[in-house]
């Protein structure tokens, strides 16, 4: 079978533009054109403002922008296109026209200037598709993270931990690395929230009173969990070998270790959601948009790994 043929038989990926005045299209256009507009047999087609794809010809080739005039899916302007992109992605793999969405980065300030009433894609995913709970895993550098709390500030992250949240997280997280990763049999780290874990009690009470007693619960229904670990210890190269995701308490608890081992290459994944959502973990970057700087490593992971995530859900 041809390459071409190929390509017609199997679901495409799609990928929204983003942000049109940040680095979204100019990595989807270098990605595009350096994967040769599709990965192992799936079509990428993009979704969003034709001229902002056209935009990046400087980029790519003029195959990229002959491609983008082609698929693109969603003609509105401004914000509107933005979140009409995601909305037309989401729709189409909801319904089966799409194996996996890559989205490229949003500008949350001006989208919430425009009504956007949620805190980020993770939100707005979560919405669309009805899904009880996204999660938010971070993977990378041969590490996967996950945050129980995400966008909220640092002072409010106690309030927000509970052994519900705790347990139901995880056992998303648990799931998806039997059924995406192919884990047979997946093993979950979980930090503590204080320094030492809490040092049994003396340094904080929510490791014993709530994490604790949560993992316990976890472990009762056969999962493999660790922890509550201290968070200072759990990511050098021989603790990360004894597992297989780390269910930190709070943002950048997660997202220290994985941009440190992994900031170019990291890929943003959304669990717990009826579709394959995969994003570059990275924002906007205002500052080199427009000058042909912006690395595409980290958008060339997330449609690689959107693609092994379809191909595991046989989509």
């Amino acid at each position: 079978m041809s390459r071409r043929a190929e390509d017609r038989q199997r679901s495409p990926i799609l990928i929204t533009m983003g942000e049109p005045a940040g680095i979204g299209p100019e990595v989807t256009a270098k990605a595009w054109h350096a994967l040769g507009g599709c990965i192992r047999g799936r079509a990428l087609m993009l979704v969003g403002d034709t001229a902002v794809f056209r935009a990046q010809s400087d980029f790519a080739d003029d195959a990229f922008w002959r491609g983008a005039g082609r698929t693109a899916m969603c003609v509105k302007k401004g914000p509107e296109a933005v979140i009409g992109a995601i909305e037309t992605a989401v729709y189409a793999a909801y319904s089966g026209q799409a194996a996996a969405i890559v989205t490229s980065p949003i500008n949350k300030a001006t989208l919430l200037e425009a009504g956007f009433p949620f805190a980020g894609h993770t939100e707005f995913l979560a919405d669309l598709t009805r899904a009880p709970r996204a999660v938010m895993m971070l993977a990378g550098g041969g590490l996967r993270v996950v945050p129980l709390t995400v966008h909220i500030a640092l002072a409010e992250v106690p309030a927000k931990i509970s052994q519900r949240a705790i347990i139901e997280t995880a056992e998303i997280v648990l799931a998806s690395l039997a059924r995406d990763f192919a884990i047979v049999q997946p093993r979950l780290a979980v930090a503590g929230l204080n320094p030492h874990a809490g040092e049994s009690g003396k340094l904080g009470i929510e490791e014993e009173e709530i994490i604790a007693p949560a993992v316990e619960t976890l472990r009762g229904r056969g999962h493999v969990v660790l922890g509550p670990l201290s968070a200072d210890t759990m990511f050098h190269e021989t603790a990360r070998a004894q597992y297989d995701a780390a269910l930190c308490m709070y943002h950048d608890q997660a997202l220290i270790p994985i941009k440190t081992l992994a900031f170019w290459e990291g890929v943003n994944v959304t669990l717990g959601l009826p579709i394959v959502r995969t994003s570059p973990d990275h924002g906007t970057a205002f500052d080199i948009a427009g000058q042909g700087k912006a690395d595409p490593r980290s958008m060339i992971a997330a449609i690689r790994l959107a693609a092994d995530i379809a191909d595991a859900r046989n989509l």
